[in-house]
């Protein structure tokens, strides 16, 4: 054997050469690639990279998950005719929940004043996706000096996260785009992301639905998974080790600012070694279904299979806060499976077009037919306490634009589906004053049993009543 071969030093280069980019991201769920440092030139850089509770109901614990499509609605085909209560009836759009109508409730006169233009001009498309679960303006650019706010879903995270193997889990049933500009001079990343752990963090989600099974269940066969994820345990704690040591070993070499970069950086490596005590800890979950094959070409099945991995991680308690993205904002696909060979986008700026006003309205129907079969789905699975999930369940559905066609942030398409456990009203068309959506989530947080939230974004209030 070569004796440098077997040199302690040697060894450790050499595993971490061995590791590839796809097995380090895979494997850690998150990427812990050494920073670049303004004080370090990339050769010298390089030179030393190669060195019941709260949020339970009785037995069963609380989910939350905030789902988004793009480019608003037709108003008149959305919303249920009346004064609202539980004798309401289906509007066109809502048609698909007949089966789930008793545990749905709709919500008219949220609005979410942030993604208005002011004085930053076009792209409600980016606006309206920056500021959904953020209820803050975001900053207009289209380079990396985003900026935008902590969004509702991680403020839950960072306080029920700890229960579960993963805090919050992020998915989208479409593309991801983490930089450059989409449109009017906004970046792309406020489009494609809707969970923000800081103002200037964005949690990409996942497009993938069988990396999103394998993060939950590990990888191959079902009888086979339990070893698989115990064997990637601990060389995810061997690989943070090498991480951990070779950061702090830089610490003498960098300037001020680079400092606390680093320390940034730090804090989240000791997060994810955390997140695996944590998991080391816990029961080993697993299920008996298959891993899907990866991403399906047809987009209805597309989505259909990402719902089918949130409801896993739901039915195993492996998260109880997520956000899924149908569609981005600004969204141009066509939908040939119903028959629409034009893009949505340029359908929603329909003009009072009837042609178009009627294509946006199957569309529309699409949308809440694939989620209507995931809430069927919930409805039918059972919770430990002998409910339904769906019952101990809080699933926000809507879009951050109102009229596509004016591209209006005021009464939003907003749907609440689950009742926290018996916490929430369903079964009716709730009609309230003009109010923040964030009004909203301030009120779901404390079905969560988090009521010390006094604020988040622009809200003004809890939304009473629901």
């Amino acid at each position: 054997m070569n004796r440098q071969s077997s040199h302690p030093q040697y060894a450790a280069a050499q595993r971490r050469m061995n590791l590839t980019r796809r097995h380090f991201l895979r494997g850690l769920g998150a990427c812990i690639a050494l920073p670049a440092f303004e004080s370090l030139s990339p050769a010298r850089l390089l030179a030393n990279s190669a060195q019941p509770a709260v949020g339970t109901t009785g037995m069963a614990p609380i989910r939350m998950a905030f789902l988004t499509v793009p480019n608003g609605i037709i108003p008149s085909a959305w919303w249920p005719a009346g004064e609202g209560g539980k004798d309401f009836e289906l509007s066109p759009t809502l048609q698909a929940f007949a089966n789930v109508k008793k545990e749905i409730q709709v919500i008219s006169g949220l609005e979410d004043l942030c993604a208005n233009a002011g004085d930053d001009g076009g792209d409600d498309h980016a606006r309206a996706g920056g500021t959904f679960l953020t209820g803050v303006r975001i900053r207009k650019t289209a380079g990396a000096d985003i900026l935008a706010g902590i969004s509702f879903d991680q403020v839950m995270a960072s306080r029920i996260g700890g229960q579960t193997r993963f805090p919050s889990l992020e998915l989208t049933c479409g593309d991801v785009r983490k930089s450059g500009g989409c449109d009017s001079g906004y970046s792309c990343v406020y489009d494609h992301n809707l969970a923000w752990r800081s103002p200037t963090q964005p949690l990409p989600p996942d497009p993938n639905p069988r990396a999103v099974f394998e993060r939950l269940f590990g990888e191959g066969p079902a009888n086979q998974r339990v070893a698989n994820l115990r064997r990637r345990q601990q060389e995810q704690a061997s690989i943070l080790d090498f991480v951990m040591n070779d950061a702090k070993a830089m610490d003498q070499k960098l300037g001020g600012r680079d400092r606390a970069k680093l320390e940034q950086y730090l804090t989240s490596v000791r997060e994810i070694e955390q997140q695996i005590e944590r998991a080391e800890r816990a029961p080993v979950v697993t299920t008996d279904a298959e891993a899907p094959a990866g991403v399906p070409q047809d987009y209805a099945e597309r989505i259909g299979v990402m719902f089918d991995m949130l409801l896993l991680a739901f039915q195993t308690d492996s998260t109880r806060i997520a956000t899924m993205i149908i569609a981005s904002e600004g969204n141009n696909r066509s939908f040939p499976e119903i028959g629409i060979t034009e893009g949505h986008h340029n359908l929603s700026h329909h003009g009072n077009k009837p042609d178009p006003i009627e294509k946006v309205k199957k569309i529309d129907l699409f949308y809440t037919q694939q989620l209507a079969k995931f809430l069927e789905k919930m409805d039918r699975t059972k919770d430990v306490d002998g409910h339904s999930l769906l019952h101990n369940s809080m699933i926000l559905y809507g879009s951050g634009n109102a009229d596509g066609n004016k591209h209006t942030h005021t009464n939003l398409p907003i749907l609440v589906a689950g009742s926290a456990g018996g916490r929430l009203a369903t079964g009716r068309y709730l009609k309230v004053e003009p109010a923040p959506l964030t009004n909203l989530f301030l009120t779901m947080g404390d079905k969560m049993g988090f009521n010390g939230i006094e604020r988040h974004g622009d809200s003004t209030g809890r939304l009473v009543g629901v």
